[in-house]
């Protein structure tokens, strides 16, 4: 093991892209667990390694005592003296044991240790490289399936897709391109295993940041995503730039940046709405497309319920097919929502309205004198408490509703 084993790691550090010094000290390991398997002559044993000359050297290192108990541990203070007069008590002292006939055990066993060393090395090097990517897109190529999972290749390494990650709506064929969010990468015993996924929202919102430039610098934030995989999507979205119109930006021109992202996602649908801080504003624009009359909040503390109105003929389009329209508002926003159609409502006219209630309705800006108004007006507590200034949910009912008989 001379120039031989020089060549060797240096071809391995290029190739594989394993650091030489790692390859060293996994062989100074492999040399002394072959040494003690095959010559037991000493139980404190090092060896150093020349990466120059490829030269090996091991040494029984040996403490310095009054006593001798065990010479494979141990050297008196007189022979220590003897080699060298600054010798102390306690001391260590390096003797060469390196056998002649280090033999072809020794070097089969060494071998084998170092390949796993660098096998070690090889996995921790990949998962470096790949843990850096959760929660992140990558391309990769769909190699094969099993009854539980599609592996997808990376580059330099297999990815595991779940069923629960798979979409409904897609078939993976062999050889198929993907896009996969990251959504875990493990280091075991194996080696490291990457989760990946089609189906978490942080897929949504990595292909919006790739489409669109405002969101990926951050002048339009994704506030929150709901999202039934393959079939359709609710995205909330805000400005941080008065002159940006978040919803507008997002969608693209001609819907051109939603579309690419619809592309993507085998024609999942895709409803992009506006974040509002007053959580009613928010609640009405998150049932989009449907109208929402007016937004009662219930008034007990702590609990995050409301009933929507909605005009009759749009109640269908309210709930959405088997409740999903109203089940992805309801996630996007963190409130339980139960619609109402209009007619459930008990309306009064303008002139009917108690003084003060009146006084507030007249402070009402016009969008919402238009969320109240149809044909007649809501019968409404204060007025003015319609649109808090803060998220939670208001204590006052902003809406008396009354089921007809």
């Amino acid at each position: 093991m001379s120039k031989e084993m020089i060549q060797a790691l240096d071809a391995l550090e290029q190739e594989k892209g394993v650091k030489k010094e790692v390859v060293i000290e996994a062989l100074e390991a492999a040399l002394v667990s072959a040494y003690k398997r095959n010559y037991n002559q000493a139980q404190n044993v090092d060896v150093e390694f020349d990466p120059k000359q490829g030269d090996i050297h091991i040494y029984a290192v040996k403490e310095v005592t009054d006593e001798v108990f065990d010479s494979r541990l141990e050297v008196s203070l007189k022979e220590a003296l003897a080699i060298n007069k600054a010798y102390e008590i306690g001391d260590q002292i390096k003797f060469e044991v390196t056998p002649k006939d280090f033999g072809r055990i020794a070097a089969q066993t060494a071998k084998q240790v170092i390949m796993q060393r660098v096998r070690e090395a090889e996995r921790s090097i990949v998962y470096d490289e790949y843990s850096q990517y959760e929660d992140e897109i990558l391309q990769g190529v769909v190699e094969r399936r099993d009854n539980r999972f599609i592996y997808v290749n990376l580059g330099k390494i297999e990815a595991v897709l779940g069923r629960q990650d798979q979409m409904p709506n897609e078939k993976y064929e062999a050889h198929d391109r993907i896009k996969v969010y990251v959504t875990k990468v493990e280091n075991t015993s194996k080696g490291p295993q990457v989760f990946v996924s089609r189906t978490h929202p942080g897929l949504v919102k990595r292909l919006f940041e790739q489409e669109v430039p405002e969101i990926f610098d951050g002048t339009v934030e994704i506030v929150n995503i709901a999202r039934e995989a393959g079939d359709r999507t609710k995205i909330a979205v805000r400005s941080t730039n008065d002159a940006v119109d978040a919803v507008g930006t997002t969608v693209g021109p001609r819907g051109a940046r939603v579309q690419a992202v619809v592309n993507e996602l085998s024609g999942e649908n895709m409803d992009v709405v506006q974040w509002e801080e007053d959580p009613a504003d928010y609640i009405a624009n998150a049932l989009n497309p449907a109208q929402v009359i007016a937004v009662q909040f219930n008034d007990e503390a702590n609990d995050r319920s409301a009933t929507v109105i909605v005009p009759d003929y749009q109640l269908s389009l309210a709930i959405g097919k088997k409740g999903q329209n109203a089940r992805l508002a309801a996630k996007l926003t963190g409130y339980k929502i139960d619609i109402k159609p209009e007619s459930e409502v008990e309306f009064v006219d303008d002139d009917e309205l108690p003084e003060a209630e009146a006084e507030a309705a007249a402070e009402l800006t016009t969008t919402q004198m238009q969320q109240l108004t149809l044909r007649q007006r809501l019968t409404v507590m204060p007025l003015q408490q319609m649109m808090p200034t803060t998220p939670k949910p208001p204590q006052m009912q902003q809406i008396q509703l009354i089921k007809r008989l």
